[in-house]
Order: C-alpha cells, then sequence, then structure tokens
C-alpha cells in the first residue's frame, strides 16, 4: 500500500484552521454559556473541547514521544477556558509539525499500544491511527458545531474543500 504523507499534513492544516474556527466561536460564548450542560456526550462546549485536546494528547503521546499531561477520560484537563485555548493552538502546532516529518515508511509500520481503560495492547498500522486521530477531532468539532448553532452561533463553512488556502489554490 502506497501511503502520501501529503494526506496528513493536510489534515493537520485542516485541524489547526477548523481549531480556530471553533475558537472564534467559543470566544463568543460567555464561561458560564460555554460550561453549561447541554446534554452533548461530554456535556458542554468546555469539556467537548477538553476531551478534543485530552484525545490529541493521548494519541500524540504515542506518536510523537512528548509527554503531554493528560487526565481520565472525560475529566477536564483545563478549567479555565484561555488555558485551553492556549494548549489547543499549541497542540495544532506540535500536530503540524509531526505531520511535516511524517514518511511513508513510518506510516507503513505497525504500532502497539496499550489502552488503559481496559489494559488491553493493540496494534494497528499507523497510517490507519493517524488517520483515527484526525478523523475523532472532525467528529466532536460536528458536536461542537451543533452545541454552536443551538446557542446561535453560526461557525461557517467547515469544509475540508474550502479551507482559504484550497480556494486560493484552485479558485472559488
Amino acid at each position: 500500500m502506497q501511503i502520501d504523507p501529503g494526506l496528513y499534513q493536510r489534515m493537520a492544516a485542516y485541524n489547526n484552521w477548523m481549531t480556530n474556527k471553533i475558537h472564534v466561536a467559543a470566544d463568543q460564548m460567555s464561561d458560564e454559556d460555554r460550561k453549561q450542560d447541554r446534554g452533548a456526550f461530554f456535556r458542554s462546549v468546555h469539556s467537548t473541547l477538553n476531551h478534543i485536546l485530552f484525545a490529541d494528547r493521548v494519541w500524540m503521546n504515542r506518536f510523537f514521544e512528548k509527554s503531554y499531561k493528560v487526565n481520565g477520560m472525560g475529566v477536564d484537563i483545563f478549567d479555565d477556558y484561555l488555558e485551553l485555548r492556549q494548549a489547543q493552538q499549541d497542540m495544532c502546532g506540535d500536530i503540524i509539525t509531526f505531520a511535516d516529518q511524517l514518511s511513508e515508511n513510518w506510516l507503513a509500520q505497525t504500532m502497539t499500544w496499550t489502552r488503559s481503560t481496559d489494559g488491553v495492547s493493540r496494534s494497528r498500522p499507523r497510517w490507519l491511527l493517524v488517520m483515527h486521530m484526525f478523523n475523532h477531532q472532525t467528529h466532536h468539532r460536528g458536536q461542537l458545531s451543533t452545541l454552536f448553532m443551538q446557542a446561535g452561533i453560526d461557525i461557517g463553512v467547515t469544509d475540508l474543500p474550502f479551507m482559504p488556502d484550497l480556494i486560493s489554490d484552485f479558485g472559488g
């Protein structure tokens, strides 16, 4: 199988673009509104943002061999929104750096890890796990998009083909 690192570099850029859009929307809410239980899987906008960061940190700890602080599943890493926003922006930069260093060889290898939630070791191709990290982000940003819309905030276009740099490269 041929694996193109450029795909993951594009997804890292998409993650950065969307994280910025999500924060523009979240910045329009009061801290109380961001933390309000809205019936989402991770309850609130704030806790959903924390969960995205949690998962990114878990996967990047495995991929990047860097030590990121994580709490348990569903436990907020940051109570303060500004600290959370900065940590997510820093993570976007780290994910871009990681994606820029990927090689076909590294992606083709199998990775084995043990989940802390059940203690079971699993092995999967790295390309699949990196794609999962990006897919996970997109899944939860979709939930955030709904929570924002319910709060009267439209985050705008979220489709990958309409990223600003792609529009300038290929036209509207």
